[in-house]
């Protein structure tokens, strides 16, 4: 699940909108699509899903509320077979059979060239953050102590959830970060990213099979990135329920002060940072309700997720009158 297909160059198109899937997915597949990889490993778990499932209902209803001023179509999610697990297992034991005849690492999503600039910019901002330098908050006073880092990207805890064939966190280590671990829910694409890591020399990442709706880790990091994975989850035929319960999850992933780092080519940096607002106004009403739904460690001073920056270098287009670029990658810090 580690991100989506570009369009070719010359499409008109600024977002990937694939045609509805109805008539493409089976009732076999949507049973498989449901059922999630489970994980036992270092990390264990202390989430309930029952309880995640419901938080996430309740959440949705909330939501709504917040969404009135907006096009119906564009609070729905448009169903694709990339919303499915049963798709990328399929296509990552396509890519690992033709890794162990070929040695092929298999499609990058985004592209390299893309893969590179989030791997490079990423970098930049986190030894900005070392250095004790916030883009966009230098005059706030409430990010001052953001959090005790470490003095070299060493030092830094890192996921990468849907992380595929892994050769994100492969890009990562070449530019200094070396504590790396990558999750899926597709155990094609763990085996894949862990055979391409020993083949590469990257032995020190970790890769685990896991599902970012149904989290089984209660390790935090410091540094989460998400390449496609939120633009897979919101093509799913249950997208908006699945973003919500997307964001309760990557909220208890990322350590407080540490940084989220989201690329995607189906929703614009403005797109992303008004769902997070969204995210953080819920969160806000929960916990002023007694027995609300929300991080309990959420306060109302303190919501989960604040914009910090985004990649500005990215190619731009001309379309309709408005200008935008195919990818957009955005920075959060968590407060």
């Amino acid at each position: 699940m580690a991100g989506m297909r570009l369009l070719p160059e010359d499409s008109d198109v600024t977002q990937l909108r694939p045609p509805a899937a109805a008539d493409l997915i089976s009732d076999d597949d949507r049973s498989v699509a449901a059922d999630s990889w489970s994980i036992k490993s270092e990390y264990g778990s202390t989430l309930d899903d029952e309880q995640r499932h419901a938080d996430a209902t309740e959440a949705l209803n909330y939501r709504a509320e917040y969404s009135s001023d907006k096009d119906e179509q564009d609070g729905e999610a448009v169903s694709s077979m990339l919303g499915f697990q049963s798709y990328w297992d399929s296509a990552y034991a396509d890519e690992l059979a033709n890794f162990r005849e070929h040695g092929h690492a298999g499609e990058v999503w985004f592209g390299g060239n893309v893969m590179e600039i989030v791997a490079s910019w990423t970098k930049g901002l986190c030894m900005d953050i070392c250095q004790g330098h916030l883009p966009n908050h230098a005059a706030d006073a409430n990010s001052e102590p953001v959090v005790q880092r470490e003095k070299d990207l060493s030092g830094w805890s890192v996921l990468d959830i849907g992380t595929g064939n892994g050769l994100l966190l492969q890009e990562l280590a070449k530019q200094g970060f070396s504590d790396l671990t990558g999750t899926d829910y597709s155990e094609g694409a763990v085996d894949l990213a862990q055979s391409l890591a020993d083949r590469d020399g990257f032995t020190n990442v970790k890769f685990l099979v896991d599902d970012i709706l149904e989290t089984k880790l209660d390790k935090r990091f410091q540094l989460v990135m998400d390449k496609g994975t939120l633009d897979a989850i919101g093509l799913h035929p249950d997208g908006p329920i699945k973003r919500i319960m997307y964001w309760d999850s990557v909220s208890r992933l990322v350590a407080p002060g540490g940084l989220l780092v989201i690329t995607s080519c189906n929703s614009t940096k403005d797109e992303l940072v008004e769902e997070v607002d969204t995210l953080n106004q819920r969160r806000n009403a929960a916990c002023q309700q007694p027995g609300g739904v929300g991080d309990r460690e959420a306060s109302v001073d303190s919501p989960p997720f604040r914009y910090l920056d985004h990649v500005r270098t990215y190619p731009t287009f001309s379309f309709g009158g408005s200008v935008g670029s195919r990818v957009a990658t955005v920075a959060f810090l968590r407060n």
